[in-house]
């Protein structure tokens, strides 16, 4: 079962810089968007439909921002928009499919970057996610929570650490919110199959940052520690362009599939 989650900074723009064909060669079982920054009446979905896709989203109300979605090749047994917090849901943040005893959520983390107001914000958003996640855990203890989650962890997830300390993403409090996550019963599958390899989600569009591979490592793939075990691979595909982040791919072992 491959998932791959990925922010496309704008799905009209990812499409006419041939996400599609990307999307029909890559062959994903689900995946997990963030980003979208549109509604689904706004976008072409004949390609994606005869691709197999069936098609959720949860998209925010004020036009071209935020938003998520889930295309995913079996219908989900159910679909859950949002995580009950009016605000953040009008900005279309979250949104969660189960398959059998399987749960993904997909998830857009606010950024923070445009002061101190979206700062608190982000810090307020950090809290009630961790709840909400910790409460589904209970029912649905098999859970996949894949996104930007807007926060390079360590060091080893942002080219300059040193000149980043005070940037939002990279703030001791956000770091230390990764470390409660990580230790509160989650894995990252990308570090549990590569622990020492320095490679990055999403760069800045300014001073050719892609090309001098100046990048952070903001999006994730989580797995409860239940599914830990059966992940098989996990990778970034920094090869593929079609936004400032790149796609996050993750693949199940077959023997939980069948679970």
């Amino acid at each position: 079962m491959k998932i791959v989650s990925y922010n496309v900074n704008g799905i009209r723009s990812a499409i006419s810089k041939g996400f599609y064909e990307w999307l029909a060669e890559e062959s994903p079982f689900l995946v997990g968007l963030q980003e979208t920054k549109a509604s689904p009446d706004q976008v072409d979905l004949a390609p994606l439909e005869t691709m197999g896709y069936h098609h959720f989203w949860c998209s925010a109300e004020k036009k071209g921002y935020s938003g998520v979605a889930l295309f995913c090749r079996a219908r989900p047994d159910r679909v859950v928009y949002g995580m009950g917090d009016a605000g953040f849901d009008a900005e279309g943040r979250v949104i969660r499919a189960d398959f059998g005893s399987l749960t993904v959520l997909c998830a857009y983390f606010p950024s923070g970057t445009t002061g101190d107001v979206r700062q608190t914000e982000k810090y307020r958003f950090l809290d009630l996610f961790f709840g909400f996640v910790q409460e589904l855990r209970k029912s649905r203890p098999h859970l996949v929570v894949l996104g930007d989650y807007n926060i390079a962890h360590r060091e080893m997830d942002i080219h300059d650490p040193k000149g980043n300390r005070n940037s939002t993403g990279f703030l001791p409090e956000e770091r230390a919110w990764m470390d409660k996550w990580f230790s509160s019963g989650f894995a990252d599958s990308f570090r549990a199959v590569h622990p020492d390899l320095q490679k990055y989600s999403w760069w800045t569009f300014r001073a050719n940052a892609r090309a001098n591979n100046k990048g952070w490592r903001i999006d994730y793939i989580s797995v409860s520690e239940p599914l830990a075990p059966y992940v098989a691979t996990a990778d970034l595909l920094n090869e593929v362009t079609h936004s400032d982040h790149c796609p996050c791919v993750m693949v199940l072992k077959e023997t939980f599939v069948g679970q």
